[in-house]
């Protein structure tokens, strides 16, 4: 991974800014702008924010099918999950391990039956919230003893909906966790 130091410009929002409102620039080499195809006729980028982070893509493409073909165009190592209600296929989610991008399809209207709810653009700290949020909580008393019994050595919400699907006593929701 390529570093360089900038420096950020600050100055005066203008338009119908308040007085106190000031706008955040930063100068971006060339060559990287090259090579994320940035170019006078197509400039739009996605900005991330974690909290620490600011992360600066190429949007990708719109649509989950879309995100599945150009993930695969491009080698990345996927996971993809197929969250149930019952027997009905509720959200198709496609993570890319490579981006920590997410692409999600929810099947039905009812945003209390899909895995993100009315969050329809999941973060990969939501993915990450979710699948704990279907399997045994972390401060669980006898948590050990549970996880030997699932074969595992730690907690990791992914080996743990790998083994119960995700299923829950307080719901009919699981996880279908499809290969490739």
């Amino acid at each position: 991974m390529e570093e360089r130091k900038a420096k950020i410009l600050i100055n005066r929002a203008g338009g119908n800014a308040g007085t106190q409102s000031k706008g955040y620039r930063v100068a971006l080499p060339s060559a990287w702008m090259k090579s994320l195809g940035i170019t006078e006729n197509d400039r739009e980028v996605l900005l991330q924010f974690d909290g620490e982070c600011v992360i600066l893509r190429r949007p990708g493409p719109s649509g989950y099918e879309a995100f599945l073909r150009e993930a695969r165009r491009l080698g990345h190592d996927l996971l993809r999950l197929h969250y149930y209600d019952g027997d009905t296929l509720c959200t198709k989610i496609c993570a890319d391990k490579v981006t920590h991008c997410l692409a999600v399809e929810n099947l039905v209207d009812d945003s209390l039956s899909t895995a993100f709810g009315v969050n329809t653009s999941p973060t990969w700290e939501d993915l990450e919230n979710f699948l704990e949020e279907r399997c045994v909580p972390r401060q669980r008393d006898g948590l050990p003893y549970y996880l030997r019994e699932l074969g595992l050595d730690h907690y990791d919400p992914l080996a743990i909906v790998r083994k119960t699907q995700g299923r829950m006593a307080e719901d009919n929701c699981w996880l279908d966790i499809v290969e490739g």
